[in-house]
């Protein structure tokens, strides 16, 4: 049995035409993902790829790029490829396929673009500590030296402008269009000594299971099993949980021994981040304990938030967000309405750094810090200590509304 190679989630970040669907697309072909017959003939066989999204193609052959696979020598991946900015940013800062790494993509006729800013103000903002830009559309330039020099120098300033040093990042010109340094070098651009993308992929890192962090484990659903008790069922987020620990659920309140962890029907003495189980804690009730309630170790026991100073943007709202506004806050199995207290100050989207203080509202495109009250207790954390548990979406009239980070928390105790 070979070793599974490790596994890497990846996203496509960048400005809406600058050919984020094609890059995809002809890397999943140069991968051996998708093959050459899936794909329509003529100029947009590519992009199709990403427009045709869950729609059934005349063959019956469905591409959903959103959560395709690949494979390197390396490492295995997962594209989280949202093709627009608001799906974009509602699944990385809610999706469990939180990306590891991230692909800016740039196209050299346009340069950086207000959303090339965004995107990558964003990926800062959520934690992704790796970036390749790819300067994509070089056949439309001429495949010229000087013009991706120019782009490159944009974007280094950029890069600088959040605290992230050009010299550690790779810079790839591309053409996603004709598969130019996806897989091997072009010898349309022989003047660029670095490596293509395949090769630029493998030399990341994969992240590091956050075993050192608190144990939190957020309840899924809670079954009563005939012979064994109460089950609580969820996904190990961080820290690892033995048998025989000492856990408490919040905000329940209640806690326990655990008596037994299952995964698959078998049952093992530990689980780590990443692990979906069912455990029995010894005196833990059906009725004690609900969706939404996070498990943690009593010692370091998950924080109930009185109140939070949290980072939002707003993805799509019809009209403005005010004081005294009262959305449901989708928080890791958690949805709890929470009021806006305060809005603190507006944010430069493109820098991130405040532009107005105490605004009277905010509306979509906007990022504000805020503070945020839970009607009822919830367990929020700071997104710099335990990250998959301060991370949220704002749901309000049937749609994501806004998305944020929690900065601060004011806890109950």
């Amino acid at each position: 049995m070979a070793k599974e190679k490790e596994h890497l989630n990846l996203a496509f970040i960048g400005h809406v035409d600058h050919g984020k669907s094609t890059l995809v697309g002809h890397l999943l072909l140069k991968a051996g993902a998708i093959a050459e017959q899936q794909l329509d003939e003529g100029e947009d066989k590519f992009r199709f790829v990403m427009d045709k999204l869950g729609e059934e193609r005349e063959r019956g052959v469905t591409i959903d790029l959103a959560h395709q696979k690949f494979s390197t020598n390396k490492y295995d991946y997962t594209v989280v490829d949202c093709p627009g900015h608001r799906d974009f940013v509602k699944n990385m800062i809610t999706g469990a396929s939180q990306a590891d790494a991230a692909v800016l993509v740039v196209a050299a006729n346009d340069g950086v673009m207000p959303q090339t800013k965004e995107h990558m103000f964003l990926s800062m903002t959520l934690g992704i500590k790796q970036l390749i830009i790819a300067i994509n559309k070089m056949d439309m330039v001429d495949y010229s030296e000087d013009r991706y020099n120019e782009v490159k120098d944009e974007v280094s300033d950029l890069l600088r402008s959040i605290g992230r040093d050009p010299a550690s990042t790779p810079f790839i010109p591309m053409s996603a269009f004709e598969g130019d340094n996806i897989k091997e070098l072009s010898g349309n651009m022989s003047w660029y000594k670095g490596d293509a993308l395949m090769t630029a992929l493998d030399k990341l890192v994969p992240p590091e299971k956050p075993v050192d962090l608190p144990l939190r484990i957020p309840i899924q659903d809670v079954y009563s099993i005939t012979g064994v008790g109460t089950v609580p069922v969820g996904r190990v987020e961080t820290g690892i949980m033995k048998q025989g620990d000492n856990v408490i659920f919040e905000p329940a309140g209640v806690s326990g021994e655990v008596k037994s962890i299952e995964m698959h029907h078998e049952t093992f003495p530990e689980a780590e981040p990443g692990d979906n189980i069912g455990f029995n804690v010894r005196g833990v009730g059906k009725n004690d304990i609900r969706r939404g309630d996070v498990a943690g170790h009593t010692a370091d026991a998950p924080t109930v938030a009185k109140e939070f100073t949290a980072q939002v943007v707003v993805l799509q709202h019809p009209g403005v967000i005010t004081v005294g506004y009262t959305p449901v806050f989708h928080c890791h199995t958690s949805q709890t309405a929470c009021t806006f207290l305060d809005l603190t100050s507006k944010l430069d989207p493109a820098t991130g750094q405040p532009e107005a203080t105490k605004p009277d509202f905010i509306k979509t495109g906007d990022a504000a810090i805020v503070q945020i009250k839970p009607t009822k207790p919830m367990v929020m954390e700071e997104a710099a200590n335990i990250p998959p548990m301060g991370r949220f979406a704002i749901r309000d009239m049937g749609q994501t509304v806004a998305a944020g980070l929690c900065l601060k928390v004011t806890d109950k105790k």
